[in-house]
């Protein structure tokens, strides 16, 4: 039998912080399997120019995901231009930065924690009602190994991290039983720019970057959640090194 090349036709998807790393991969896998997909980010430009490549209907949404009337009025032009509300929403959008508790400023903190978690709390309360209205829908939080795990610098990242595993949590409770499946996938490390400019504390060299993950790994991690049988969660997926 042959696999079906387009498992996700026919679905709309929503990815955040789909400029560029992780979320652009992902916004191009779930392309690519054949969803519509529409990507939120703050540079208007970049996500257009990313949409208008990856192509099948793509939209670009130029979205402030930690603002709630930007949110809303993202939420809004979306829903229009699909019809409905997204059968796939994607909270990747995040903030991260290594820094020693005493050295972050609270205005850092604050919005860290505002972009890993309030973000997707957000997003979510969009279009979750309508989502038990029409009993199906996947939510996927891309969480961390630093959702479990303390790490030196991640004072505000893990914060937001464990924060967000906690949502994910909420969420999964629930939801069991109405359709809606709720996914954390946590992978470590992730091969992306973001590491040029971070030094961990007590070192002024940028990290190892040879065995971290790639973000095409993430993506099709996310491709799997969401192609298995309606009856099937998966609740948590983590992503370590070999």
């Amino acid at each position: 039998m042959v696999a079906n090349s387009s498992p996700l036709a026919g679905k709309t998807a929503v990815v955040t912080g789909a400029s560029r790393g992780i979320g652009a991969a992902i916004a191009t896998t779930l392309s690519q399997a054949g969803a519509r997909v529409a990507l939120l980010a703050r540079s208007e430009s970049s996500i257009t120019a990313l949409a208008d490549k990856i192509g099948n209907g793509a939209i670009g949404v130029a979205c402030d995901v930690t603002d709630p009337k930007s949110v809303q009025h993202a939420a809004s032009i979306i829903s229009g231009k699909f019809g409905s509300v997204p059968d796939i929403i994607v909270n990747n959008a995040g903030r991260f930065q290594i820094k020693s508790i005493e050295t972050i400023e609270p205005e850092e903190f604050i919005s860290t924690v505002q972009t890993n978690l309030v973000a997707g709390f957000l997003l979510v309360r969009q279009f979750l009602a309508a989502m038990y209205e029409r009993k199906s829908g996947d939510i996927i939080t891309i969480g961390s190994s630093a959702d479990r795990n303390i790490f030196l610098g991640n004072g505000a990242y893990a914060a937001g991290k464990f924060g967000s595993r906690a949502f994910h949590e909420v969420l999964r409770a629930e939801s069991r039983g109405t359709g809606v499946r709720a996914t954390l996938v946590s992978p470590a490390g992730v091969d992306t720019t973001l590491w040029e400019d971070v030094r961990f504390v007590g070192s002024e060299t940028p990290p190892d970057r040879s065995n971290m993950i790639q973000a095409s790994t993430v993506a099709d991690a996310i491709l799997f959640v969401v192609t298995q049988p309606p009856e099937v969660t998966i609740d948590e997926l983590r992503l370590s090194h070999s």
